[in-house]
């Protein structure tokens, strides 16, 4: 055994893909089965291998997904197309039967269970996780998400508020800090959760401390990407 195959199959979990479909917008739905086991909590993402093992394309070879829901032997991805990486290929390229390789699920950006309340904030490449952690809220959440095109919307449980940007850029989202300072009634001791664009994560955040005097305790940051950086989530 190659001395990289016999690494992937020490690091990776291996499933089978019985879903790879479009389903509106810029969203794919992926689903890997015969993978039980997992350690699973909603907000959690998985690394998956997107290209071959080699070592001069090892930096590109995994890409992260937020898992969409995991029922104990299938996992459930919802990839957005977004340019042309060689995940965007992956996903569109992915046929059922295909063989998928990933780490298990890991992350720390999940549910407080137990806070007066939840809110989240971001953009569409958050939505995965919102959609996730409010479904295990039992819908008991609010959320303001902000897309591009209506299409894009996917669907979440709870309160949700859409902002449509249409054509201009995700970067540093002045929308979501005025849709933040805009929202009334917000209780203390409720945990706000940011992801996605990791300029626009800092604003909000800094709206939240220094305008609201909300506790640092409660705000939890998952970037997710921003303009010219490789290696986030």
């Amino acid at each position: 055994m190659a001395r990289g195959t016999w690494l992937l199959d020490r690091l990776l979990v291996r499933g089978t893909a019985t879903v790879a479909e479009e389903i509106g917008g810029r969203w794919r739905r992926i689903r890997l089965a015969g993978v039980g086991g997992l350690d699973w909590e909603p907000g959690r993402h998985v690394r998956v291998a997107v290209t071959e093992f080699s070592l001069r394309s090892a930096r590109d070879m995994l890409r992260t997904y937020t898992v969409w829901d995991y029922d104990g032997d299938a996992l459930e991805l919802r990839v957005f197309e977004h340019g042309e990486g060689p995940g965007v290929r992956w996903a569109r390229e992915l046929r059922p039967g295909a063989e998928v390789m990933f780490k298990a699920p890991e992350g720390g950006f999940t549910v407080r269970h137990g806070a007066a309340g939840h809110l989240f904030v971001g953009e569409e490449t958050a939505s995965v996780a919102f959609a996730a952690m409010m479904r295990s809220l039992g819908g008991q959440a609010q959320a303001i998400v902000e897309v591009g095109d209506p299409a894009d919307r996917l669907p979440i449980e709870g309160d949700v508020r859409w902002i449509d940007r249409g054509t201009e850029s995700a970067y540093d989202s002045k929308r979501l800090v005025e849709a933040v300072a805009a929202l009334d009634g917000l209780v203390p001791g409720t945990v706000v959760y940011l992801a996605g664009e990791a300029k626009t994560c800092q604003s909000v955040k800094r709206h939240l401390l220094h305008d609201r005097g909300w506790p640092r305790r409660d705000i939890v940051v998952k970037p997710f990407w921003t303009p010219g950086r490789r290696g986030m989530d």
